[in-house]
């Protein structure tokens, strides 16, 4: 699977990025994934080749580019319940500023610089995301809806986009929730919200998930999990982006 790291000039400086394409030449649909908050590592450069693998380009950004490259903060090969509290507090700053104003901007030269590439059909994109990298996705696709046909988000807060990011959006959607993270009357409030919107959607809670499932590199992990979300992905994927 050829993969490349490159890096994308922003408002702010160079993000680097982990790029993964499919093995044959010609142009495919691309897809911007958003990481978790641990950032580019071996289990995201492993899932990226995975849907790679399915017929896409995939861009991987580092999301605190100003904070550094990849990793920007040191991860241990396995995220541990008992290390996890002293990553998040040294991780929780750098997400506090990462503001919206900022997301938006990253997001315009994320898309530039993937629909630019030689390797990308021409037509519009998909947006995946996991945990904070879900809500940037939302974001993202609500902030072009000409650009984005679809939009995915895994374990992600995802109601923290609010209801004008909801409204705005065009692409087809799938929530998949940790079932530790929502509760069933919030997802009803969440799905609510969507139909109120028009929102095309499958908004579902994954059974006995925690946040984090689709991470084989932590506690959280949950192999029927991973297996439901490639389930949802691929063929929101394959709907979405069939004619590019």
């Amino acid at each position: 699977m050829p993969t490349k790291t490159l890096r994308i000039t922003t408002a702010d400086g160079r993000a680097d990025a982990f790029v993964a394409f499919p093995e044959h030449g010609e142009r495919h649909p691309g897809v911007l994934m958003y990481p978790d908050g641990f950032g580019i590592r071996p289990v995201l450069r492993e899932m990226a080749r995975e849907l790679a693998g399915h017929g896409y380009c995939v861009l991987v950004p580092n999301l605190f580019y100003r904070h550094g490259p990849a990793p920007v903060i040191d991860l241990p090969e396995h995220i541990g319940e008992e290390v996890r509290p002293a990553l998040m507090a040294r991780l929780m700053p750098l997400i506090e500023a990462h503001t919206a104003d900022r997301a938006l901007s990253d997001a315009d030269a994320y898309l530039a610089f993937l629909t630019a590439r030689p390797e990308v059909a021409a037509g519009p994109v998909a947006v995946t995301g996991y945990c904070i990298g879900g809500l940037l996705a939302v974001r993202t696709a609500s902030a072009h809806p000409g650009r984005v046909s679809a939009v995915a988000a895994f374990h992600a807060p995802v109601g923290a986009a609010g209801p004008d990011a909801l409204a705005g959006l065009t692409a087809q959607v799938h929530f998949g929730h940790a079932e530790s993270d929502l509760t069933p009357e919030a997802l009803g409030e969440l799905n609510q919200a969507l139909d109120v919107a028009g929102v095309s959607h499958t908004s579902e809670i994954y059974p006995g998930t925690l946040h984090g499932f689709t991470m084989a590199d932590t506690d959280a992990f949950d192999p029927a999990g991973l297996r439901r979300h490639w389930d949802r992905l691929l063929p929101l994927l394959d709907r979405a982006l069939a004619g590019n």
